[in-house]
């Protein structure tokens, strides 16, 4: 038996009764909450299996922890709003800009400490608003969401590409892909940062992993392995337009959810003859697919200035998004040859969804690899009206808490002769102290005391000599130092606000003491294991 404040079980009950409610809320990833972030720096490290807490490289600089995912949930009439660390669960990195890993990556992630905000009824069709550089939505996990793109492009003038090293972006005619111009520079999750923020632009196997999807994880070696599960694949992110992305395997005929489930085919291929597709291997870049005027509104004859590079080994068919041809405009048919539309997605049914949604697919080939135009396609499918905020506005009602505030909970108890064995749910980096008592009146301050190093934290608790049955609290008396930025301080024991670089300690926290009752933080859990079982 569990029992906290009635504060804190209100709480529960407001947030398991949103949670079960709608997709939008229920699917952000919190199982892991209140969980350190972590990299590889290095490739030895990898191979070692070192972790890093801290780092500093470029604009990635965490002088202090900080924690992963998504810390906080919060539902309004029309909105959700999440708070992010912009992090992954998993073990992020190491980067580096060359096949060969000599050449580190200009910067490491860190803690962006943003709100984003999704629309809770996803927008009608629009299709005409091409999607923008950054964030276009987030996964459930709490990491950015980026388009196809890696916001360079082809310099006609020059004859050569856009670079972040100078010379500009490039023209906006041919725009690069981000998966085959950057794609060495993506850890083994196939993601990478801007600056410190941490995203992906095409396949995400660790959040697919995390999901418990068709994907498996190797901890000795670091990498991911397409393995297809049955599975009709979960919830994998959000969009700016309130439109869910799922993994790759969905049900074979959009409406029935009885048919056998299945890799979801891309509308898109590439102009190398097929299908009746311009073949730009034998013509060059000198025109562009119809895609462009059905969703950008450009026409497909260019100007010889606008022309493009010749396909080479430097400039490979697939080097930019232009490259490829929307099928439907080939006279080939959705449904019968292609399964996802122009946006790259499609109205069905789904687990969460049984009377359907217009939902965008995660594209991959068998084994894994990404398959363009990989989340969502060169336009958002309806308008993205969501996006980051500066902040929640106060009729929003919290209904998850987590990373340094997640509420403390016995998993498992169990008594073995004299001793008594917890399992608790916990905060890394937080201390907590377990206290006994014969009949919750009053109370012992117990000699069992500790700091949390992982979200799982067991406890040994002796019987006293009388055997009799005890009640038992675990109080959480304090946190070590972290990179607060963006977190809020349920406790009341986390650092001074903008203390983000400490060096660790232990700040004092509230608790009750000997013959003390439940705080006002709820940070005071009260267990009774069943009779004859614990004492």
């Amino acid at each position: 038996m569990i029992r906290v404040s009635r504060y804190i079980i209100y709480l529960l009950i407001l947030s398991t009764s949103y949670l079960n409610a709608e997709p939008q809320l229920s699917s952000w990833y919190t199982e892991k909450t209140g969980k350190y972030a972590r990299i590889f720096t290095s490739k030895a490290n990898e191979a070692s299996g070192t972790t890093s807490i801290t780092w500093s490289r470029g604009q990635g600089i965490q002088n202090s922890p900080t924690y992963a995912g998504i810390h906080a949930i919060y539902n309004s009439a029309d909105w959700v709003y999440i708070k992010t660390s912009g992090l992954g669960f998993h073990v992020m990195g190491p980067w580096y800009l060359n096949e060969a890993k000599t050449r580190d990556f200009p910067s490491f992630p860190g803690n962006t400490a943003t709100t984003y905000r999704v629309p809770k009824t996803p927008t009608v069709f629009n299709g005409n608003v091409t999607t923008s550089p950054g964030a276009i939505g987030y996964f459930v996990d709490g990491v950015a969401l980026f388009d196809a793109t890696d916001t360079f492009s082809y310099i006609s003038s020059s004859g050569a590409d856009g670079s972040p090293l100078g010379g500009g972006r490039g023209d906006g005619v041919w725009n690069r892909d981000a998966y085959v111009n950057e794609g060495v520079t993506f850890d083994a999750a196939f993601a990478h940062q801007a600056m410190n923020l941490h995203h992906y632009h095409a396949n995400a196997p660790a959040v697919r992993h995390l999901l418990g999807g068709s994907v498996d994880y190797n901890e000795l070696t670091n990498r991911y392995t397409e393995n297809f599960n049955g599975l009709h694949s979960p919830i994998l992110g959000w969009v700016a337009d309130g439109h869910p992305v799922y993994g790759p395997y969905a049900y074979d005929d959009p409406i029935d959810p009885d048919s056998k489930i299945r890799r979801m085919i891309s509308g898109y291929q590439k102009r190398d003859g097929t299908n009746g597709s311009t073949n730009l291997n034998s013509t060059g870049r000198r025109s562009l697919p119809r895609w462009v005027t059905t969703l950008e509104g450009r026409s497909t004859s260019i100007s010889s200035n606008r022309y493009g590079p010749n396909v080479s080994n430097q400039y490979i068919l697939g080097h930019y998004l232009e490259d490829y041809a929307y099928k439907g405009h080939l006279g080939l048919t959705q449904g019968k040859d292609y399964d996802l539309d122009e946006h790259n997605g499609r109205f069905c049914v789904t687990p969460e969804f049984p009377e359907g949604v217009w939902a965008y697919f995660t594209t991959v080939e068998d084994d894994g690899t990404p398959v363009f135009p990989y989340n969502v396609g060169r336009n958002y499918y309806g308008t993205p009206s969501g996006g980051s905020v500066n902040a929640v506005p106060a009729q929003a009602i919290k209904i998850f808490s987590g990373g340094p505030n997640k509420q403390h909970q016995a998993k498992t108890i169990s008594s073995t002769n004299n001793v008594v064995t917890f399992i608790w749910d916990t905060v890394e980096g937080a201390s907590y102290r377990v206290d006994a008592s014969p009949d919750l009146k009053t109370w012992y301050e117990g000699n069992v005391k500790f700091t949390a190093d992982s979200i799982n934290q067991d406890s040994i608790y002796n019987k006293p000599g009388s055997r009799a049955d005890r009640f038992y609290r675990m109080i959480r008396t304090g946190i070590e130092d972290f990179d607060n930025s963006g977190f809020s301080d349920d406790f009341g024991d986390g650092p001074e606000p903008g203390n983000n670089n400490g060096a660790g300690g232990i700040n004092p926290g509230g608790g009750g003491g000997p013959g003390g009752g439940s705080n006002p933080t709820g940070n005071d859990l009260i267990v009774a294991p069943d009779q004859g079982r614990a004492g």
